[in-house]
Order: C-alpha cells, then sequence, then structure tokens
C-alpha cells in the first residue's frame, strides 16, 4: 500500500498518492508551476499523523497540468402564477492538478552544542565582548486628563402668545 494524504483545497477534501490527478477550484499559478497542497491527515509506512504539530513534516506537492472550466449548469428562478421566470449558465473555473510527491519529513534537527563548550574552544585572544543589555524604552505618558465641559445656562423659550379675547358687544 502506498503513502498517501488527505488534502484540502478550495473548501473540499481530496485523498491523494503519487500520480493522482485532481480538479479543484481554479489556482491562481500558471500551468507547469508546482504548488504545495495543505495536508490534513497522512498515512504511509505504519505512521498515522493527523495532529497540528507533525502535519508541518507532511509534504504535499502538486503540479498544474491544466487550467480549464467545468461542465454549464442551468440556474433557472421561477414563481408560480407571477410570471417571473429567470433562466441563466454558470461553468465554474477549475484545474487540473498531478500530485508529485507525498511523503513525510523525517529530518531531524541537528543537537545544539551548550554554549559554555564553544566558548572554551575559542582562544582567549578571540572571545567577544560581553553584550551590553539592550536599553530599556521610557514609559508611555498617559494622556492628560479631560475636563468636564462648561455646563451653559438653559436657553429660555419665549411664552406663547394667546389670542386676544373679543368682546361681546350688546
Amino acid at each position: 500500500m502506498a503513502d498517501y494524504a488527505i488534502v484540502e483545497s478550495g473548501g473540499q477534501q481530496f485523498r491523494v498518492e503519487k500520480g493522482t490527478e485532481l480538479v479543484v477550484d481554479r489556482v491562481p499559478e500558471e500551468e507547469g508551476a508546482k504548488v504545495l497542497l495543505r495536508p490534513v491527515a497522512y498515512l504511509g509506512d505504519g505512521d498515522l499523523v493527523a495532529a497540528g504539530d507533525d502535519l508541518e513534516k507532511v509534504k504535499v506537492e502538486a503540479k498544474v497540468a491544466k487550467h480549464m472550466r467545468g461542465p454549464k449548469l442551468t440556474v433557472f428562478k421561477y414563481k408560480a402564477k407571477k410570471g417571473y421566470r429567470r433562466r441563466a449558465g454558470h461553468r465554474q473555473d477549475q484545474t487540473r492538478l498531478e500530485v508529485t510527491e507525498v511523503k513525510l519529513l523525517t529530518r531531524k534537527p541537528a543537537a545544539k552544542k551548550p554554549a559554555e563548550s564553544k566558548a572554551e574552544a575559542k582562544p582567549a585572544e578571540e572571545k567577544e565582548p560581553a553584550k551590553k543589555p539592550a536599553a530599556k524604552k521610557a514609559a508611555a505618558k498617559k494622556p492628560a486628563a479631560k475636563k468636564p465641559a462648561a455646563k451653559k445656562p438653559a436657553a429660555k423659550k419665549p411664552a406663547a402668545k394667546k389670542p386676544a379675547a373679543k368682546k361681546e358687544s350688546e
């Protein structure tokens, strides 16, 4: 059984092995360019990798084989008894990818030697002078306290005029 991985592209997940061709939503790279696919899981040589940190070691590489368009889909809108009908078509832009490599990187980082052993290896003449500690930044100033706005006296409204009463003549 060959190594395979589950990869994600365009919101969809695909099972891929070396040599697999898959059709995904349009990828912005040009034809012939190499693309790295984001792995979700990996299984190979008894190794199952599904955790976030370990997935960084999985490499899935593909080559852009061709840009194309999908089949035409008919979109039809209709409302009964209203005389409303709309018809349209849609073709999705797609890319055909050929998977060229699926592998788990097993390179281990080199063991770091303690700093003391490096210092002992250099002769006393070549030792670097001790570095001065970085200068501390000045504390940020606090913004000045805002003064409350002075209260304005309320504007007096003019009294409403009453219509003059008519005198009745006898």
